[in-house]
Order: C-alpha cells, then structure tokens, then sequence
C-alpha cells in the first residue's frame, strides 16, 4: 500500500484535525484518510440502506400533507 508524507500543514488545521481524531476514536493518520475518502466521495451508497430510510420518513409524514404555500410560509417565516 502506498504512503503519503504531508508537509506544511498550518497549525490550527493540525488541531482541528487531531481534535477530530480524539473525538471520532480513531488515529490521526486514520482521520485524515477518512477525511480525504469523505471528500473525494469514495464512499460507496447502500441503496437500500437509503430507500428504507426514505420510505420509513415517508410513512412518518404520510398523514401530515403540506401544501406549497404552507412550505412557502414556513420558509419566509421571520424573513424581512
């Protein structure tokens, strides 16, 4: 597997990413690459995964209809 050096990186983005490590339990080196795999969207989607949790908000909402101009309301709501 191959190995990557990263040179001159700013402080505060060590902190945040050390932080980020600690908060997530996991490595430095494992939070960058989880970081760089988020950004570069390798992530695979589990289709059914995604269609189960739509269809389960779906039925959640079934019985509660919003008409477009109640969403636009709700939208401009506390807007100047």
């Amino acid at each position: 597997m191959p190995a990557l050096t990263v040179k001159n990186i700013p402080d505060d983005l060590y902190s945040q990413l050390k932080q980020a490590a600690q908060a997530h339990r996991r490595s430095l080196n494992s939070e960058i690459l989880y970081c760089v795999e988020k950004s570069l969207g390798t992530h695979k989607i589990n289709i059914s995964e995604h269609l189960a949790v739509a269809r389960s908000l779906r039925e959640k909402t079934a019985a509660h209809p919003l008409s477009d101009n109640e969403i636009d309301a709700a939208k401009h709501e506390g807007r100047p």
